[in-house]
């Protein structure tokens, strides 16, 4: 593999090219790590009534459905996405993690899980009462990826 970076001043706006054979583990590993490194600019394309808005992501504290729709929470707003939860997952930053069959949360934004054995355990976000749910065969991930970030500081 190949790193080059090319100046070039001509260029309003920075950009970052992955040319590949094909798609493997490997890409979609380095284009997850730039995502994560400039993660603060992404902006996903939501909807509220008839508007249209570009919302940063980091600002997502968490997604889910609710029915067909795939609503995006922020810690004052919830707005829809157009977006199923399998390609949101394609395209978030590694900080988002799903959690549940109809859940994917900010990692960054979780303040306190009140685990629970029989059932889904119970998510608090730090900046909102609001609350979502991880369902038992995820909450061990969860809990090893909060470790994880908890080390990188």
């Amino acid at each position: 593999m190949k790193i080059r970076i090319e100046i070039d001043d001509s260029l309003t706006d920075e950009e970052i090219v992955i040319r590949c054979r094909n798609l493997n583990e490997d890409i979609v590993s380095i284009q997850k790590s730039i995502t994560d490194a400039i993660g603060t600019g992404f902006q996903l394309h939501v909807f509220k009534g008839e508007k249209a808005y570009f919302l940063n992501i980091d600002k997502i504290i968490f997604f889910e459905t609710d029915g067909s729709f795939i609503m995006a929470h922020t810690s004052n707003d919830i707005y829809e996405t157009r977006l199923r939860l399998y390609e949101l997952e394609e395209i978030l930053p590694g900080f988002f993690m799903r959690v549940s069959k109809s859940t994917i949360l900010n990692i960054n934004y979780i303040h306190s899980i009140r685990k629970n054995i029989t059932g889904a355990s119970e998510v608090e976000f730090t900046c909102t009462k609001k609350q979502a749910f991880v369902s038992r065969s995820y909450i061990k991930q969860l809990m090893s990826k909060l470790e994880e970030k908890r080390l990188k500081r």
